[in-house]
């Protein structure tokens, strides 16, 4: 599995870099390890007595997620040799995902991307069926080798079905995109396929788990808890394409407050009053020659009370203006949305060509717009 969009930092516990690939280990990990472990048990007490039975089934959790970590980083290798910087790899609960810095602009190259994992487990899958036929192992190696054959043919599989978030839904995205020329189609295309999927596996669950016995509720709980996991999923990829939808139509200038000019040593209780009379719902500070040098922050004046206000000066609750928090009031669409991430601010000051100041931009505004979706 893997993520095209830029993503934060990931969260979770550093394991080093391979080939250039920073890798984490996220711990809910360590909660699925304790499961498997606990799962493998039974059957590693068929060829090992305690405590290494336990051992043994430890080393399998292991092994299975370094073969996880080998579906990542066919991935993470295929898309650096398409020029796209990886930002990481992860190991989770349910597996693991590659996290690119950008995406693929050519469905071919997502193709091949998405085609990558899933291709090498069913290779380390091949290349264990085949050493258990070569090879006549002790029970102990052989029980790991037979289980991570299956394992690793299964995670291949799984990830080859036609929907997201699994690798299928971009190799079904990129090739919808092919056929229509349109990433997005392709992105809804398959998104609606992974929340078809989601059903498929709960009901498989509910289907597998009237027709089991003694395991009938983890088979279940699985089932929803993998189901609810792609559905969310499915539905975020849908939501993300909306919200591109709407990019190109943001403009500074229409999402801009009026703002009142107010001076450092303006009392906060009047600054507001000034701001109410002119109908403004922000405040820029300003020198005694009319330049700003500073914006009033919307967070740090409702954490000022209200008997505090006539002592707070409006330069209290303000934060100094840079080259990054100062954008042109004409800028829009994605320039719009770069320039504030990049700014890490949450109020902008709107400027016209001549410098002079047309009003402010709050990212709550730019917010509540994208999430009109």
């Amino acid at each position: 599995m893997y993520q095209e969009r830029e993503d934060q930092s990931p969260p979770g516990l550093t394991l080093g870099t391979v080939a250039g690939v920073p890798v984490y280990v996220a711990r809910s990990w360590f909660l699925i390890a304790l499961f498997i472990t606990l799962a493998f048990l039974p059957a590693a007490k068929a060829v090992a007595p305690q405590p290494a039975a336990t051992l043994v089934s430890f080393s399998f959790a292991v092994f299975l997620y370094l073969s996880v970590f080998l579906h990542e980083l066919g991935h993470a290798i295929t898309a650096r040799a398409f020029g796209l910087p990886v930002r990481a790899i992860v190991l989770h609960l349910l597996g693991g995902v590659t996290h690119l810095e950008r995406e693929a602009t050519r469905p071919g190259a997502s193709f091949l991307i998405a085609a990558a994992g899933p291709l090498l487990s069913l290779a380390l899958a091949a290349a264990g069926l085949a050493a258990g036929v070569l090879i006549d192992l002790p029970p102990v190696p052989e029980l790991l080798l037979r289980a991570l054959t299956l394992t690793n043919f299964t995670v291949g599989v799984f990830n080859l079905l036609p929907g997201l978030p699994l690798d299928g839904g971009f190799l079904l995205r990129a090739a919808v995109w092919k056929l229509t020329g349109k990433d997005r189609t392709g992105t809804i295309a398959a998104a609606y396929a992974g929340r078809l999927l989601a059903l498929v596996v709960l009901a498989g669950g509910v289907f597998i788990s009237t027709r089991s016995t003694g395991v009938e509720w983890i088979s279940l709980i699985w089932a929803a808890f993998l189901s609810a996991f792609m559905w969310i999923a499915a539905t975020q990829s849908i939501r993300n394409e909306r919200i591109r939808d709407r990019i190109p139509l943001l403009q500074a200038r229409r999402l801009g407050r009026r703002a009142v000019a107010v001076t450092a040593a303006t009392p906060l209780a009047q600054a507001l009053e000034s701001a109410r009379a002119a109908q403004a719902g922000a405040m820029v500070v300003v020198d005694h020659d009319g330049r700003p040098t500073g914006l009033v922050s919307e967070r740090a004046v409702k954490a000022v009370p209200e008997h505090r206000r006539p002592w707070v000066s409006a330069g209290e609750v303000s934060r100094t203006l840079s080259g990054a928090t100062t954008l042109p009031a004409d800028l829009s669409g994605t320039d719009l949305i770069v320039a504030i991430r990049d700014s890490g601010a949450t109020e902008h000051l709107l400027v016209e060509p001549g410098g002079e100041i047309y009003g402010v931009l709050s990212t709550r505004d730019l917010d509540r717009v994208l999430a009109q979706t």
